[in-house]
């Protein structure tokens, strides 16, 4: 089991908000890897915590040959850009964006007078040259969201074999995964045990392991990230 703390790490940003990146994956940002971050897992390549000033947005951009997932935990953004504009993203929802060979250009935008909280991650695409996409989701209040991956004869969401699940549980449930995982705990507490090792995790943790299974010590929120067999 590896564990990488949120507060260890410094705080960055770019334009209208300030962030802890905790997944650089070196296939992408090379030698502009940030320290101590980790690399990820299948094709998952970047995991961000980021906060949105009262009013602020990260103005327009572009993606291509990127699948870029975005999660509201607090507050709200207003989705602007090739895909999609005018989309609202509160919290409890998460929105896919597939730039594929196509591309997208987008601006997220914090439209009330205080600070949200987004969780972004990117995904390299299995295959180059997809067209360009959208899906928008509503997490389940209790249990397991996929928001991300599978194969293609489903269309609920992207195919891909790496997957992202959105796990929420209250206090006492438990989950057990029986593949490698990287775990973000985005809201709450929880107890880590794989074949070798237990951890108390808290929000803010990005935990590395193996036939885990988590328990929790409060009501949860878990981002967790696989790759299919």
């Amino acid at each position: 089991m590896k564990i990488l703390s949120r507060k260890s790490l410094p705080l960055g940003g770019f334009a209208g908000l300030t962030e802890h990146r905790l997944v650089t994956d070196r296939r992408v940002f090379g030698g502009r890897k940030s320290a101590n971050t980790f690399d990820g897992i299948g094709n998952f390549v970047y995991l961000a915590d980021a906060q949105f000033n009262a009013h602020g947005e990260t103005h327009l951009h572009p993606h291509k040959e990127i699948d870029v997932i975005s999660i509201m935990m607090k507050g709200r953004v207003s989705h602007e850009g090739s895909l999609e504009h005018g989309q609202s993203l509160n919290a409890g929802e998460a929105q896919v964006q597939r730039a594929g060979g196509e591309g997208f250009s987008h601006n997220e935008v914090n439209p009330d007078n205080t600070k949200n909280r987004m969780l972004q991650l990117w995904v390299l695409p299995d295959e180059s040259g997809q067209s360009a996409g959208y899906k928008h989701y509503t997490l389940k209040a209790n249990g397991m969201t996929r928001i991300y991956g599978g194969n293609k004869n489903q269309n609920k969401t992207f195919n891909s074999q790496t997957v992202i699940d959105v796990v929420r549980l209250s206090l006492g449930e438990s989950i057990t995964f029986d593949k490698e995982t990287l775990a973000y705990i985005s809201k709450g507490n929880a107890e880590f045990t794989d074949e070798n090792s237990t951890f108390s995790a808290e929000d803010g943790d990005l935990i590395r392991s193996y036939k885990t299974e988590i328990s929790t010590t409060s009501n949860v929120e878990i981002v967790v990230v696989s790759k299919q067999s």
